[in-house]
């Protein structure tokens, strides 16, 4: 496995990014908008290509890099249901699996610094966010934190992991780069509390200073451009009464680009071709099925996603491959659902 801890000085915020061999899909956690060109160029350097950014949480010290890494890979961006960001391409759940091509993650909601923070867990190591620190834990006392909910996410998961598992945190203001659950049950200063409560009135009575950029960090953070406004302003959108007529028809090809899970989990619509969006550019390609379908048989390809954003890149993709008569469904099967 590829493996590498990115550290951005000036915010103390770890990036970590991942992959399971070289020249294969990569994904990146809590990336930081002033290090994209470093991933970039280290990406390059080991042939990887960038399939998910993911963000623990919102963040309130630093402007996430998952809107510019969107935008320069058509990655997926990946946060938790909870979060309010407007623009995100997959949503994740306790119990979900975050994927890529030989590797995957459990997904574990552990709020508390924020109300939409997560951890990631691998066999021998958990990405903890800002909910647990070395020999520290995230504050709790803006963005709708709760230490009775950090109690929980720490006591009755976290610290419930073997004793070996390593943990990497989003932040250190020491120079620690790595600890262990068992490190942190005996030596973290806020873990050796008895009780809730005291837990509680630890973290009410931090009186920290709000982070230098949270003001312009966190409005940065809930607006990570929309794509989709642009493909519909060039005619390539379709809205949920224009794709229900659309729907049946012979000359038009439903494509689901959702992973399976999410079709498992929040359905599908009938008759929709799965082809997941990472497989797009091998499936627009001269050869590839949906070309196929739609050169040789001259169908009109539609394209959803879960919320808009998966589809409307993949409608330009197709554009750009020569496939005039694609289409997306704007707002996905979130407006589908809305829409009855």
């Amino acid at each position: 496995m590829i493996f590498r801890q990115l550290f951005d000085q000036t915010s103390g915020t770890y990036s970590y990014l991942l992959a399971s061999r070289r020249g294969g899909e990569a994904l990146i956690i809590d990336p930081v908008l002033e290090k994209v060109d470093r991933y970039l160029q280290l990406m390059r350097e080991l042939d990887l290509k960038l399939v998910k950014a993911v963000d623990t949480h919102l963040h309130a010290d630093h402007i996430t890099g998952l809107g510019a890494l969107r935008d320069r890979t058509h990655c997926i961006t990946v946060m938790g249901e909870q979060s309010q960001v407007d623009v995100v391409s997959m949503r994740i759940a306790e119990g979900d699996r975050l994927t890529i091509e030989g590797i995957s993650m459990e997904v574990l909601y552990t709020p508390g610094h924020t109300d939409d923070s997560y951890s990631f867990l691998m066999a021998d190591r958990v990405f903890t966010g800002d909910t647990l620190l070395i020999r520290g834990t995230g504050r709790t006392d803006f963005q709708h934190g709760d230490p009775r909910a950090q109690y929980d996410s720490l006591f009755n998961k976290l610290l419930k992991l073997p004793e070996e598992t390593q943990v990497f945190p989003g932040h250190d203001y020491k120079g620690d780069t790595v600890s262990t659950i068992g490190e942190e049950r005996r030596f973290n200063p806020r873990l050796q509390v008895t009780s809730v409560d005291d837990y509680v009135h630890l973290m009410n009575n931090l009186n920290l200073a709000n982070p230098k950029m949270m003001d312009v960090a966190v409005p940065a953070n809930m607006r990570q451009g929309l794509i989709q406004a642009e493909i519909a302003r060039r005619g390539w959108a379709v809205g949920v009464a224009e794709a229900k007529e659309l729907i049946g028809r012979s000359d038009i090809v439903l494509v689901d680009l959702r992973e399976r899970a999410e079709r498992e989990r929040h359905g599908t619509i009938a008759g929709a071709l799965h082809a997941p969006y990472p497989d797009l550019q091998e499936n627009i390609a001269p050869g590839g099925v949906l070309h196929e379908l739609a050169q040789a048989t001259g169908k009109r390809l539609l394209f959803f996603c879960a919320f808009g954003e998966r589809s409307a890149m993949a409608v330009q993709a197709a554009q750009d491959a020569g496939l005039t008569g694609a289409r997306h469904i704007e707002g996905g099967m979130g407006a589908w659902k809305a829409g009855g």
